[in-house]
């Protein structure tokens, strides 16, 4: 775990965005609820389109070591772009000094930011070469977990096995925990 937390008032934001079915909302859940574990205080707002699945869809959580005045998030420190119009929609929003992170199989255009601190990963690559396209939410989750030191690799990952347990598929967690580390190990 980095030094955040050392008694110094902090606060971190997250948008998490791409098309409906990639897991930006399960990934926002869990950023939370890992946050809600280790003692902060947390929001998770939710935000759908109205086709759902392969509509659009983001999440904001926000982690906090003291009391949270709204959900709201107007300018994240992080953000997690899963495809192209995440980007376009949300890469100005994103605070100064704050981190983009893309998901570099699916958008190809660079960021028009300078002030920002840009990873390119390759969510969907990293987790096709898992054996399961649908883990990149997960890589993507691994990838700014250490990039931004908010939340141990070990904390996330147990608590996506415990939010994931009413599946009935070990085989599902077990593919969850390699993207999470493939993410990880990324950067």
């Amino acid at each position: 775990m980095a030094t955040l937390w050392t008694g110094i008032s902090m606060e971190e934001s997250f948008v998490f965005a791409g098309f409906g079915g990639q897991g930006v909302i399960l990934t926002g859940k869990l950023l939370a609820q890992a946050g809600a574990d280790y003692g902060l205080q947390v929001t998770w707002l939710p935000s759908y389109g109205p086709e759902m699945r392969g509509g659009t869809a983001n999440c904001t959580v926000i982690l906090s070591n003291e009391p949270i005045g709204s959900p709201v998030v107007d300018n994240p420190t992080a953000l997690v772009a899963m495809n192209l119009p995440s980007l376009d929609r949300f890469e100005k929003t994103v605070a100064k000094a704050g981190t983009i992170l893309i998901n570099s199989s699916l958008v190809a255009r660079p960021t028009e930011r300078d002030d920002v601190r840009v990873l390119n990963v390759p969510a969907n690559d990293i987790a096709v070469s898992l054996g399961n396209s649908q883990a990149a939410n997960m890589v993507a989750l691994g990838a700014i977990i250490k990039a931004t030191g908010i939340i141990s690799l070990e904390l996330i990952k147990s608590t996506m096995v415990r939010m994931l347990s009413h599946k009935d598929s070990a085989n599902l967690i077990a593919v969850n925990q390699q993207a999470l580390e493939a993410g990880y190990s990324a950067l």
